[in-house]
């Protein structure tokens, strides 16, 4: 699973890494997103943009940083979003904010959970205001999955920060992280700045961010399919023609199993 058997560092997955070692033996789809216009304002730095997404591309065998895929986790069908780091570092620009709308529109239609991978640096600067229109329009679409009870898990991975992390990262029904995590906003460096104060060495991991009350497990990579499987379990179960809502008693069900299982992991 890429991580370190002697000091338990998690190391960085592709989108399909991450699939094939999430979905019931291996099997799942790739769902088949919309790619909107390469380089929609001719954006040159040291490169030529549309150089960066060629290069992007071969290197990881997909068309942008987001992938979809659908299959099943202990029997449970789920729609999977996965972000790769090493697509120009997991950056969100109109494709991946495209794709992660269609994996809700997707999770919608076939009334299954959404769980959602995020490893990113946050938007894509080469998109300017287009990327960062996609942190709305994220945002919107999850308060549509919301509408219709399905849940919705996100596994915050190192790192997730920048517009990422403030947009639809940060609005999981339940927030999970993989172990020393980096979850963040803004950079280290920056707050300090800011600030002008000596930051705890711990400061934006995930350990820190949840003995602070900003997400709720942390997790390790071998424990979750089991977690999430649990988690989700929980949140589908209805009463008898009724959806999940506030006074039912799933709900309790469901705050006294984290409970457990945050003591457990």
């Amino acid at each position: 699973m890429s991580v370190c058997p002697t000091c338990g560092s998690h190391h960085k997955l592709s989108s399909q890494e991450r699939f094939q070692i999430f979905f019931d033996d291996k099997q799942y789809e790739i769902l088949k997103t919309p790619l909107p216009m390469d380089d929609p304002l001719n954006f040159v730095d040291t490169k030529k943009y549309v150089d960066r997404l060629k290069v992007a591309r071969e290197k990881t065998k997909q068309p942008d940083a987001i992938l979809i895929a659908e299959g099943m986790l202990n029997k449970i069908q789920v729609t999977v979003g996965a972000q790769n780091f090493n697509f120009i570092g997991g950056s969100v620009g109109s494709a991946s904010g495209e794709a992660f709308i269609h994996g809700v529109q997707n999770a919608i239609d076939k009334k299954t959970p959404f769980i959602f991978f995020s490893c990113s640096g946050g938007q894509r600067m080469m998109e300017s205001a287009i990327s960062l229109m996609q942190m709305s329009r994220t945002v919107l679409a999850v308060n549509e999955l919301k509408k219709k009870n399905l849940p919705y898990i996100v596994v915050m991975t190192n790192p997730t920060t920048g517009g990422v992390t403030g947009s639809f990262a940060t609005l999981g029904d339940v927030l999970i992280a993989e172990p020393k995590s980096i979850v963040a906003f803004a950079g280290r460096r920056v707050i300090e700045s800011t600030v002008k104060e000596e930051l705890p060495e711990n400061f934006q991991t995930a350990e820190f961010v949840k003995d602070h009350g900003g997400i709720d497990l942390v997790v390790e990579r071998k424990y979750l399919r089991s977690t999430i499987s649990t988690l989700i379990s929980i949140l589908l179960k209805k009463k008898e023609g009724q959806a999940i809502s506030k006074t039912d008693d799933n709900v309790t069900d469901f705050k006294q199993t984290l409970q457990k299982t945050s003591k457990a992991v």
